[in-house]
Order: C-alpha cells, then structure tokens, then sequence
C-alpha cells in the first residue's frame, strides 16, 4: 500500500492481510498517532483516501463516523485508519495523511 505523508511524500510498504492502516503505519514508522490504539476512541489515525479505493471499503460503523466527526481536516474519503483492515482486494490502497491531527478522546 502507499501512504502520502503530511508533506506530499509516498511511501510504499508492505501491508500483510489483516492487519489494519494504523498497524501498518506503525510498522513502518509513518507517522500516524493512533492514541486510543485502535479501540475507537479518538480520531488520531484519521486517514483520507484515495477516491479511487474509497468504494470498496465498508461503509464505516455509526462509532467510525462519530469519531471522524472529531478528526482535523475531514474530507469525502475520510477514514480511520484503525477501522480499515487489508483485504487482497485492496493490496495497493493509497491514503493520504491530514496535515494535522487533533486528539479528541470520545467520552
């Protein structure tokens, strides 16, 4: 898969099945905070993707679109990493990392 950083940079990585964005940005080193560590707490693994991939992923839980409700620079294609898990029918997925995060726990 491929992710855009802050500033404008790609990177392609490894994305083994299963794992999710969060994860693999961590395994990489790119820098995604993920605060909550997946448990869909906050908004800190927002990522947007790409339009092109943005159809087939599964339509986010009513939890998702209540923290991406919180999440800085929201757009249309605009996930959370944590929620997105790799699929053989997303191997190349590209995202996009928002030029700022904002740590907003939910309560």
């Amino acid at each position: 898969m491929t992710f855009i950083e802050r500033d404008g940079t790609r990177r392609e990585v490894d994305a083994p099945l299963g794992l999710s964005v969060l994860e693999i940005a961590h395994r990489h080193g790119v820098d995604i905070e993920g605060a909550c560590e997946g448990s869909l707490a906050c908004s800190t693994c927002h990522v947007i993707v790409d339009q092109k991939w943005f159809e087939l992923l599964h339509s986010p839980t009513e939890d998702e679109e209540d923290m991406l409700d919180l999440a800085f620079g929201l757009e249309e294609t605009s996930r959370l990493g944590c929620q997105i898990v790799m699929t053989e029918e997303l191997d190349g997925l590209t995202v996009k990392l928002p030029k700022a995060t904002r740590n907003a726990q939910g309560a």
